[in-house]
C-alpha cells in the first residue's frame, strides 16, 4: 500500500458476543498499526452495541455510536416480537449515525446489530466489507453478502455456499498476543508461571466468552478423574464463578492440599493470562466457536472440541469437524461426553507421542495468525 496523507475513516460493526468483538478488535489493531507506519490519518469508528467490550474500543481509540441491537432467532420466542419492533428504530439510528461520519468504509462482522449498519452503508454507497467466521454463515451475513464488495471467510466450507470474485479465505482474525506470542516462553516455563507444576499435564479448559454450563457440570462431576492424573486451568465465565467456586470446594472438601492446587479457576481471561494460559497447556478442552478453534491453532496445542448442540445452524459442530478434518483437534459431541469416552480419547492423545506431535503440526499448520493484518490491508485499501 502506498504511503498518503490521505484522512479516512473506517467503521465497524457487530456484536453480541466475544466471537463477533475479538476479531473486530484485531482488525483494528492492525489497521492502526498499517495506517500509522503508511503516513494515513485515520478515524474508527464502532456502530452497535458494544455492551464489556467497549472499554476495549475506546483504548484503542475507536469512537462508539450505539445503535440498539435487533436478533431474529430461530425459534419461537416472544422476544423475536419485541426485536422486529427494535429494527425500524434501529436502521433510523443507523442512517442518522452514519450520515454524520460518512465513513469510507464498513467492516461487519455480522450478529446482532449489523443488519441496519449495513444497510445504511449500502444506501450511502459505502464499500461494506464483511467476515464470517463460522463455517455456515449466520442470517446477518447471509443477509449482508448480498450488499457486500468484499466477504472474508473463515472455513473453506464457506465457499459451497459463496462461491464468488468477491470472497477470500483468510481465517478468523486473532488478538495480536496470541498472533504474536512470546518465542522465548516453553510449556513448562508458562505452567510455573501460572503456578503449575511443569511436571505434571494441564488441561485448560475454555466454555466461550460466557462460559458453558456443560463443560462446567461435566468437569466438576469428574474433580476426583481430573485431579488424580491432571492439572486443569479452567475458564468458567463471570456468571458462573460464584456458583461453581462454592460447589468446587464442597466436591474438593476431602482433598489432599496437593489435589487442591491441581484446580484453577479463573472468571474470565486477560488477554496477557489468556496468551500465557494457551502457551501453558498441553491440551486444551473447548467449545468450537470460530474465534476458539483459530487461537488453540494458532497456540499449536492439541484440542478436544465439545461442539456446543443445538447452536444456531449447529455451526460449531461444522466449525470442529472442518478443524478435525485437518488433523487439528479430537471431537466429542455432548450426547458422547462420558467420563469413559472423554477420558479414553485424552489418554490416547497425551500417552502417543507421535499423534500429540502430529495434532500439534496440524493445528499450526491450519492457522493463520496473520489474517487480520490481511483484512487490515484489504479493509484500507477499499477506504482509499
Amino acid at each position: 500500500m502506498a504511503s498518503s496523507n490521505k484522512n479516512i475513516r473506517i467503521a465497524l460493526c457487530g456484536g453480541g458476543s466475544g466471537g463477533h468483538m475479538y476479531p473486530l478488535i484485531a482488525v483494528a489493531q492492525e489497521v492502526k498499526k498499517i495506517a500509522a507506519q503508511e503516513g494515513v490519518n485515520l478515524s474508527l469508528f464502532y456502530f452497535g452495541s458494544a455492551g464489556r467490550y467497549a472499554q476495549e474500543l475506546v483504548s484503542l481509540g475507536v469512537s462508539i455510536r450505539s445503535v440498539a441491537s435487533s436478533k431474529v432467532r430461530r425459534y419461537f420466542s416472544l422476544l423475536n416480537v419485541l426485536d422486529i419492533l427494535k429494527f425500524p428504530i434501529a436502521l433510523m439510528q443507523a442512517f442518522w449515525k452514519l450520515f454524520w461520519v460518512m465513513p469510507d468504509a464498513l467492516f461487519s462482522k455480522g450478529g446482532t446489530s449489523s443488519v441496519p449498519v449495513v444497510l445504511a452503508a449500502w444506501f450511502y454507497r459505502v464499500p461494506v466489507f464483511i467476515h464470517e467466521s463460522d463455517s455456515l454463515p449466520g442470517m446477518s451475513n447471509s443477509f449482508s453478502a448480498k450488499l457486500a464488495s468484499r466477504i472474508a471467510i473463515s472455513f473453506k466450507k464457506t465457499q459451497e455456499i459463496w462461491d464468488d470474485q468477491r470472497v477470500a479465505l483468510t481465517g478468523n482474525p486473532i488478538r495480536e498476543f496470541i498472533a504474536g506470542g512470546d518465542a522465548e516462553l516453553d510449556r513448562n516455563k508458562a505452567k510455573r508461571i501460572l503456578g503449575f507444576d511443569s511436571s505434571l499435564p494441564l488441561l485448560l479448559v475454555l466454555g466461550g466468552s460466557q462460559g458453558s454450563q456443560r463443560l462446567n457440570s461435566f468437569l466438576l462431576d469428574s474433580i476426583l478423574d481430573f485431579t488424580s492424573s491432571y492439572q486443569v486451568l479452567h475458564q468458567v465465565g463471570v456468571d458462573n464463578f460464584k456458583d461453581f467456586s462454592a460447589e468446587l470446594a464442597v466436591a474438593t472438601k476431602s482433598f489432599i492440599p496437593e489435589q487442591r492446587t491441581r484446580y484453577k479457576l479463573v472468571n474470565f481471561f486477560s488477554e496477557r493470562d489468556m496468551g500465557d494460559a494457551l502457551r501453558a497447556a498441553d491440551v486444551v478442552i473447548s467449545r468450537a466457536g470460530s474465534g476458539a478453534i483459530f487461537e488453540i491453532a494458532a497456540s499449536g496445542a492439541p484440542s478436544i472440541l465439545i461442539p456446543l448442540k443445538g447452536s444456531s445452524r449447529n455451526h460449531q459442530l461444522y466449525n470442529a469437524s472442518e478443524y478435525a478434518r485437518a488433523g487439528g483437534c479430537i471431537v466429542v459431541e455432548e450426547d458422547n461426553l462420558t467420563p469413559g469416552v472423554f477420558f479414553a480419547q485424552l489418554e490416547k492423545l497425551l500417552k502417543n507421542k507421535e499423534i500429540y506431535q502430529q495434532m500439534s503440526k496440524a493445528a499450526l499448520a491450519f492457522a493463520k495468525p496473520h489474517a487480520a493484518r490481511v483484512i487490515a490491508l484489504e479493509l484500507l485499501k477499499i477506504a482509499l
